[in-house]
């Protein structure tokens, strides 16, 4: 796999405040436009990815509906962001894939409103995309079923969601990051199963706040790494803490058992 520096994660997919205000804005304009002049802002979509407009209107008053702004548009994406984690805990599938997912949605939704697209079919096949690209293979007829929904929704919005995507389908989500330092203590730790419980413990904690700044802009503003670091320092605040504190005081006793060793060695001569 690629690495993130060289990455289009990186190269195209990294944004600052404003350029996700004005992508967000533009959608939002767009399909405002849209319902004025259809009354409607839905879109149909073909399992080739093609797109249907509704028929335009004969007279705009016709449309009782009323468009959401973009405040009301952030709130369903985060509520769809959350049914994103909660189906792939039903599933058990890895935090990898869920995140991969979110960052699908989360991309999918720079280019479109959710207006135009309904988020519990961009969800379901973000998804469904992210168990194929992070090798954990499930069918649409499977993950369907398991959620109650027609699973030719998935299929039919496959091919859209990876066109919206740039078909840029390596991500780099930060529980990956996690996995890695957590690897790389339980090496350093060398097999002491106190200090490999709470490491593991950190590693709940980690992904538990990763969690909850997957639900945010992070993800398209920040390198994964840098969610990493900023998760990780508030999982270190209790749980970190135990873990170093044990470190330094075996590091401690380690060194006076040698101090002790070195002495008595030295009384011999």
């Amino acid at each position: 796999m690629a690495d993130f520096q060289t990455s289009t994660h990186r190269a195209k997919w990294i944004f600052t405040p404003s350029d996700l205000f004005e992508k967000r804005e533009a959608a939002n304009l767009r399909a405002r436009k849209m319902l004025e002049q259809y009354g409607s802002t839905r879109l149909e979509v073909d399992v080739d990815g093609s797109i249907s407009y509704p028929e335009p209107l004969q007279d705009p008053k016709d449309s009782a509906a009323k468009p959401l702004n973009c405040e009301e548009e952030q709130l369903m994406r985060v509520f769809y962001e959350q049914k994103i984690q909660e189906v792939c805990g039903a599933f058990k599938f890895p935090h990898k894939i869920q995140g991969t997912a979110i960052i699908y949605f989360k991309r999918f939704y720079l280019q479109w409103s959710v207006m135009e697209h309904h988020p519990k079919h961009i969800m379901l096949t973000c998804i469904y995309a992210s168990c194929k690209i992070e090798e954990n293979h499930v069918s649409a007829e499977e993950l369907g079923k398991g959620i109650q929904q027609d699973h030719q929704v998935i299929l039919n919005n496959e091919m859209v969601v990876l066109q919206s995507l740039g078909f840029d389908l390596i991500v780099y989500a930060p529980y990956r990051s996690i996995e890695g330092f957590i690897e790389d203590m339980e090496e350093f730790v060398q097999g002491r199963d106190a200090v490999k419980i709470k490491l593991k413990e950190l590693r709940e904690a980690a992904n538990f706040e990763v969690d909850k700044a997957m639900l945010t802009d992070a993800p398209l503003l920040f390198p994964p790494g840098q969610v990493m670091l900023f998760c990780r320092s508030f999982s270190f605040i209790g749980i970190g803490a135990q873990v170093f504190s044990f470190l330094d005081a075996y590091e401690s006793r380690k060194l006076q058992f040698s101090s002790v060793i070195v002495l008595s060695k030295l009384d011999m001569i």
